[in-house]
């Protein structure tokens, strides 16, 4: 496990946990610390729990720290596979967004095992921690579009900067909540794993939890990469005048949306939980939002003027 280095790790400010605060496990990350100053901002109590392991995540938690002040941002570094740690957090919580994961596909082939203790183990904790709680607090987990698989049987057709469905109630609609899932890669097993475990524990424990399959999501403190955080990486790689890498005709295509609109689907799933729970909801910009990687690339070319 590769945490952030102990100097900077002390460096961070620790407070004792305060009751009915909102807790966002993965809360340094790019969907997190967005999250967690949408709430600070609406005056929220917010715990940030991370294990600060992904490059660039302490960033954020300056960022958040220097934006609200120490007084009122609570930081607990610790992994989602630590029981203790976890419970600790969870106790007070009013709220729970679950976001810690392994986040790459890639990286789960490379590693399979901290792929799945991470992000289906890890899930399984939280739940069981929530399962102990006489009034569990409502939970918003993140979960992705990976669980569809490849969509192998749905037929496209090339235009000019882009592949597009052949059937009209995808191109117009896009894949609904209905389709089978098919897990695919050692991450769409992991994560699609925990989305059922989540919907599981609402159905079976009246734990009250709604389910995000997400798309691209794209915005400000998002530090990308080749494997995750596509449009972050190009637009980085732009920015510093650095070559991209393009796999395949860069035609396919993807559907994104931006971080406010994410945050305005998140806290209006928890206002109407009671209606919501034990739901599962595609997540993305939709049809008019969707991009090629070349269409990607000419905006930006319009931008940079090169």
């Amino acid at each position: 496990m590769s945490l952030l280095p102990a100097q900077e790790a002390a460096d961070i400010p620790r407070q004792e946990i305060s009751p009915k605060t909102v807790l966002i496990t993965g809360g340094a990350g790019f969907i997190g610390i967005n999250l967690a100053d949408r709430l600070l901002s609406a005056g929220e109590n917010v715990l940030i729990y991370d294990n600060v392991s992904r490059p660039g995540v302490e960033q954020n938690l300056y960022w958040l720290l220097e934006r609200h002040g120490e007084e009122r941002v609570q930081v607990e570094i610790a992994d989602i596979r630590d029981l203790y740690q976890l419970r600790k957090a969870a106790a007070g919580a009013k709220m729970v967004f679950h976001f810690a994961a392994q986040v790459a596909v890639t990286t789960s082939v490379a590693d399979p095992v901290r792929d799945f203790e991470t992000n289906l183990h890890g899930t399984l904790n939280l739940l069981e921690i929530l399962r102990s709680l006489e009034n569990p607090p409502p939970l918003v987990f993140t979960s992705t579009n990976k669980v569809y698989g490849g969509l192998e049987d749905i037929g496209l057709r090339r235009n000019s900067t882009r592949y597009e469905p052949t059937e009209v109630s995808i191109l117009s609609g896009g894949i609904r909540e209905n389709r089978p899932m098919k897990f695919r890669s050692p991450y769409g097993c992991s994560k699609g794993a925990a989305d059922q475990y989540v919907l599981d524990y609402s159905g079976i424990y009246g734990i009250k939890a709604v389910v995000f399959r997400m798309s691209c999501i794209y915005g400000p403190r998002q530090f990308g990469t080749e494997d995750q955080g596509w449009i972050a990486h190009f637009l980085i790689r732009a920015i510093h005048d650095r070559p991209l890498t393009v796999y395949g005709d860069g035609m396919q295509v993807r559907d994104i949306l931006f971080i406010d609109d994410l945050l305005d689907a998140f806290l209006l799933a928890g206002s109407h939980m009671e209606r919501l729970s034990g739901e599962a909801y595609n997540i993305g910009g939709g049809p008019e939002n969707s991009i090629s990687l070349i269409e990607l690339l000419s905006l930006i070319r319009e931008i940079q003027g090169k």
